[in-house]
């Protein structure tokens, strides 16, 4: 099997490799156990815990993030700003702030939980399955992108038009559209009502 970010294995604090863990939970997002990242999202896929964040810039544009072409799910589709997995035992909310940080190399200047949403979702290309509990979070970024090349392809900020032109024309996450949706109410609160969201 080659060796992918879902396969790969992460240093712990001991200086040994392990696997990367995800929690799994129930419908409720009551920790029930873990599962290793490649097998929860095999068919028919685990529930596990997964975030969601949606960062926009002074203008209420969002960035959006191509997904890089060796990513093991989805590569090199458009999604929302950053998304992943907490660790075992890891606040979601710490998890979204150290993702971005790690994926695009900023740390938001406002970060605020924007509700969850379940969802199951197939990836037919790779037979992959998103079977989450995903917790939303939108903020505000307000300095220079340095994304990560293993883990970014591209980047982009977008209006709600500019958007809509995008997701006719591009390939987008499976998942893009249910995360954006459930989390519309608080954007619209953060970018306000001329931003159009």
């Amino acid at each position: 099997m080659p060796i992918t970010p879902a396969t790969a294995t992460h240093e712990s604090s001991n200086g040994t490799a392990e696997a990367i863990l995800l929690e799994l939970v129930d419908e409720n997002g009551v920790t029930i156990g873990t599962a290793e990242k490649l097998a929860a999202h095999q068919a028919p896929g685990q529930l596990h815990r997964a975030f969601s964040v949606f960062l926009f810039d002074e203008r209420g544009r969002l960035l959006l993030q191509q997904r890089a072409l060796g990513k093991y799910h989805s590569p090199g589709v458009w999604s929302n700003t950053c998304c992943g997995h907490p660790y075992p035992g890891e606040a979601p909310f710490a998890a979204a702030a150290r993702r971005t940080f790690e994926e695009l190399g900023v740390s938001p200047s406002l970060l605020a939980e924007a509700g969850t949403v379940r969802y199951n979702h197939p990836d037919p290309d790779s037979g992959l399955v998103e079977q989450e509990y995903n917790h939303l979070f939108v903020g505000l970024v307000q300095s220079a992108l340095r994304p990560d090349e293993a883990e970014v392809g591209d980047t982009a900020f977008v209006t709600p038009a500019e958007l809509a032109e995008r997701h006719a024309k591009d390939t987008f996450s499976a998942w893009f559209m249910t995360v954006l949706d459930a989390a519309r109410p608080a954007v619209r609160e953060l970018t306000g009502p001329s931003a159009g969201w």
